[in-house]
């Protein structure tokens, strides 16, 4: 009996999915829950299981092909026994040349038009629902986009660096360097040109590109600092941290509290927690928490859902699970849907300040650094404390300056003087 193979739903907001590599090939034994496939999709990697015990039988998409959800992957023959793999089958030696678009995406010739290297003709008929959607919203003519799909096709990820780069007239013929995305590459000396490696872009990396770039280009963004006294906090864990371990089954550390205080200062500035749709402001009164975790393939936010409702140790909980799960690739792309907050701590790398950019539609996002011994002075005094410098990036469209500041000053309070999170105060 053959059992079809579809692409399962990929999380909130998720329409499609690139195929990163097959596992299994075609005619290969496989077991029950074994993964076969491994797709990418703009948020995360996941693998494809198979649901019965067989054999690996048709193959339908080859590498690099985006899929929508429900597209069918393969067939799995149930019960038969895995034989030599059909030769050619699925390998992805099958696809189509590159054509000239992919090309041009390679190699970064001298700048030309979008529509010389893209496809002679594309009609919408042709694109991905995904794909058609965006061409739509934004009134883009498929033909002046450069594709680097599999045999010519035009992906998400295309349409979404179209969309965030200049436009030109189709009529015109080169781009100036004045409105270029990317000043065009100079050619490398020989023996330089012998030690450099070019590797495509991941699809998850493209869209973070995106992403990020768009952020900066819809939002009013602007970044306020301070600095907080780590003393009390660093204290705390000193003399709690064995107990609480033994008590929770979790290490006790920075973060949580973090999450805490910021839980504590949205409360208190609603306008943090809410976002901008059209010319309307929506507030959450609710506190999703995005932690971001930088793993090998990139950066990536798990969310903490419903955080407010959470103590401590079932924050810290998370917070380690998630780390856990980030290493080991194995985010879910709805760990990743709803956040309202995000909190990135860059001093895990030695970062002693920065300015995160926004994770939209969220307004607001927090970036912790690198504790440091400083000089400062208290009473008077001159004195060495563990400080750490706090950034807050902000939508100035729909939080003003002194929301912001204050949001950053209670947060400084509530970790200089934890007591303060257990009194509410």
């Amino acid at each position: 009996m053959s059992i079809d193979i579809h692409v399962p739903t990929l999380g909130e907001s998720v329409s499609d999915a690139t195929i990163a590599r097959w596992i299994k090939k075609a005619g290969d034994a496989v077991a029950a829950d074994e993964p076969i496939v491994e797709l990418e999709t703009d948020k995360v990697t996941l693998e494809v299981p198979s649901p019965v015990a067989g054999k690996l039988g048709e193959i339908i998409a080859a590498e690099g092909e985006t899929v929508e959800v429900g597209a069918l992957l393969a067939r799995v023959e149930e019960g038969a026994a895995g034989a030599k793999p059909a030769p050619k089958q699925d390998t992805p030696k099958q696809e189509a040349p590159k054509s000239a678009p992919a090309k041009a995406a390679d190699e970064t010739p001298a700048p030309v038009v979008a529509a010389a290297s893209a496809p002679a003709a594309i009609d919408n008929s042709d694109l991905s629902p995904a794909v058609r959607r965006l061409v739509d919203e934004h009134k883009l003519n498929p033909a002046n986009i450069a594709a680097t799909g599999v045999g010519g096709r035009l992906t998400k990820a295309d349409v979404l660096a179209a969309i965030n780069k200049p436009q030109v007239a189709p009529a015109q013929s080169v781009i100036t360097t004045a409105n270029a995305p990317t000043p065009p590459r100079a050619t490398p000396r020989a023996v330089d040109a012998a030690r450099e490696e070019r590797v495509r872009m991941s699809k998850l990396r493209q869209v973070i590109a995106a992403r990020l770039k768009a952020a900066q280009n819809s939002a009013a963004m602007l970044t306020t600092f301070n600095e907080v006294d780590m003393s009390s906090l660093m204290k705390l864990r000193a003399d709690y941290k064995d107990a609480f371990e033994a008590a929770h089954e979790v290490r006790l550390g920075f973060m949580g509290v973090f999450v805490q205080a910021a839980i504590q200062a949205l409360r208190e500035f609603p306008a943090v927690n809410a976002e901008i749709d059209g010319t309307d402001i929506i507030y959450k009164n609710y506190y999703n928490i995005g932690v971001a975790v930088g793993t090998p393939q990139g950066l990536v936010v798990p969310v903490i859902k419903d955080a407010g409702e959470m103590s401590l140790a079932d924050t810290e909980r998370a917070i380690s699970d998630f780390g856990l799960r980030a290493r080991d690739g194995k985010i879910a792309p709805d760990d990743m849907a709803g956040g309202t907050f995000t909190i990135s701590n860059g001093g895990v790398y030695g970062s002693m300040m920065s300015t995160p950019i926004l994770n939209p539609p969220q307004s607001g996002i927090l970036g912790m650094h690198k504790i440091e011994k400083r000089a400062v002075v208290i009473d008077d005094q001159i004195v060495i404390r563990p400080m750490m410098y706090l950034a807050l990036s902000y939508d100035h469209r729909i939080i003003d300056g002194r929301e912001a500041v204050s949001f950053l000053a209670r947060i400084k309070e509530m970790v200089e003087d934890p007591r303060r999170l257990l009194m509410g105060v």
